[in-house]
């Protein structure tokens, strides 16, 4: 490393005022000592520099890449960011500590090239709703504040990872763990709901899983007031995400009540047992209108240990006519209690390290549509924001899928109306033997009627 490259590096470091000149000269001290370097005459490698800095603890892996490309600004008024954690709805999310409390929280940046006016405004507004919640089922908002240009809001830090993460890495939960982290987001929402507040974006990525299996809901960037649909900036539009929306949110945006939510979080409950969502596949139009007008999968087809009142509950939970749904989520709550039972500790396993550069601070890139944009046709959250009738207008027939309603009816006759079994599938080799012999019996006995009525007929001038 040269001269300049190593000033640059010394630079950056005392800038950023993460590390002190005695800080720094340990670390050279202890890297030319484990190098066995001459005191004076060589140089340090920078990786080297960087590795022992983080060691000593002085910076973390996060801020020694940063400070390595050159950027020294990792604090947001007396926040020290440690970390990248990822997007939110409205932006980039870090973790942080508090320089004097020395406490640990995730700081959510609204970006600077998409701070308009409108979005301030709205990021404002996000920053009152959640200040107005406190419940241990709730992501609780700690501070908020402006450096400089930056806005920011600072919330607990949640340890573990979102339930979709969670289901992607290591499968569907068991009916009691996936019982015990709805149950619980349940509770959250219902303390919204008191409030007035319409969470409008429930899904697997907004409920936090701890280790220990305690469940916070995240992410009220989208949550209304009801009484101020006038004043709503979002009011008749279509907000939330596409493998989430309820029927009603899709029909008429202006109209959404609490049972919205109540409908996403059964939909959240059908992909934590299934491992997938109820309409995977499709773009965000096809997942509204099959919302709007399809039934999912029967979730034993996929989760075959199911209990059938555990489905029932799913069932109450998605109903697509809201006043036939489940209206409160107390109901919820008491509904899952039997399922649930004690609090479950769920492992959450480490996630490999990213093959990507993480992203600086404070300025980010966005997506254009809300969340992390994966993509698979399994588990993807397909986020929309339409304005007035754009996915309201959907049309097209029900594409019912072929089902033994008889029995349907008798052994899951509260669900019937809710999810469908699979199609008669002729892949099958068990299935196409089925067929054949069935067309036998019925074309043989039809085949030996035809004979003897055409032989009846020719012998009867001979009678």
């Amino acid at each position: 490393m040269s001269s300049t490259t190593r000033s640059k590096f010394r630079s950056y470091a005392l800038v950023s005022k993460l590390v002190s000149q005695e800080q720094y000269d340990a670390a050279v001290a202890v890297v030319r000592a484990g190098a066995l370097m001459p005191t004076e005459t060589t140089e340090v490698d920078e990786a080297a520099l960087a590795t022992q800095l983080i060691e000593m603890k002085v910076l973390t892996t996060y801020q020694a890449m940063q400070i390595r490309s050159g950027r020294t600004k990792l604090h947001l008024g007396p926040y020290v960011i440690t970390d990248s954690i990822g997007h939110g709805g409205m932006g980039q999310v870090f973790k942080g500590i508090h320089r004097m409390m020395g406490r640990e929280c995730a700081v959510k940046v609204l970006p600077l090239h998409k701070a308009t006016p409108d979005a301030v405004n709205n990021f404002m507004r996000e920053i009152r709703l959640q200040a107005q919640l406190d419940h241990p089922n709730l992501v609780r908002a700690y501070d908020a504040g402006v450096d400089g240009e930056v806005h920011y809001l600072v919330t607990e830090f949640v340890p573990g990872m979102d339930l979709r993460k969670l289901v992607r890495s290591q499968g569907p939960l068991t009916q009691q763990q996936a019982a015990s982290v709805v149950l619980q987001a349940a509770r959250g929402l219902a303390e919204a709901h008191a409030r007035g507040l319409i969470h409008r974006d429930v899904k697997p990525g907004n409920i936090l899983v701890t280790p220990e299996g305690i469940a916070k809901v995240s992410d009220l960037g989208l949550a209304g007031f009801m009484e101020e649909a006038d004043t709503d900036p979002r009011a008749g539009k279509v907000v939330g995400t596409a493998d989430y929306l309820s029927p009603e949110q899709i029909n008429n945006p202006r109209e959404i009540t609490t049972v919205s939510d109540i409908y996403s979080l059964g939909c959240t409950l059908y992909y934590s047992v299934c491992g997938k969502v109820p309409y995977p596949g499709g773009t965000a139009r096809d997942k509204a209108r099959r919302h709007r007008d399809e039934t999912p999968w029967h979730p034993r087809r996929f989760n075959p240990e199911l209990h059938e009142e555990f489905v029932d509950v799913i069932a109450d939970m998605m109903e697509k006519d809201h006043t036939r749904r489940i209206q409160t989520c107390e109901e919820v709550v008491a509904r899952l209690e039997q399922f649930a039972g004690e609090l479950v500790p769920i492992a959450s396993p480490k996630s490999p390290p990213s093959p990507w550069t993480t992203q600086p601070m404070p300025v980010v890139e966005e997506d254009r549509l809300k969340g992390d944009g994966a993509q698979d046709t399994d588990a993807s959250d397909h986020s929309v924001s339409s304005g007035p009738g754009q996915l309201s207008q959907v049309t097209g027939a029900l594409a019912s899928a072929s089902q033994d309603t008889a029995t349907m009816i008798k052994n899951f006759h509260k669900s019937s109306g809710i999810f469908s079994f699979p199609p008669f599938n002729l892949s099958q080799p068990q299935n196409a033997l089925s067929l054949i012999l069935l067309t036998l019996i019925i074309a043989v006995p039809i085949s030996m009627a035809a004979g003897a009525l055409v032989a009846t007929m020719l012998l009867w001038p001979f009678r």
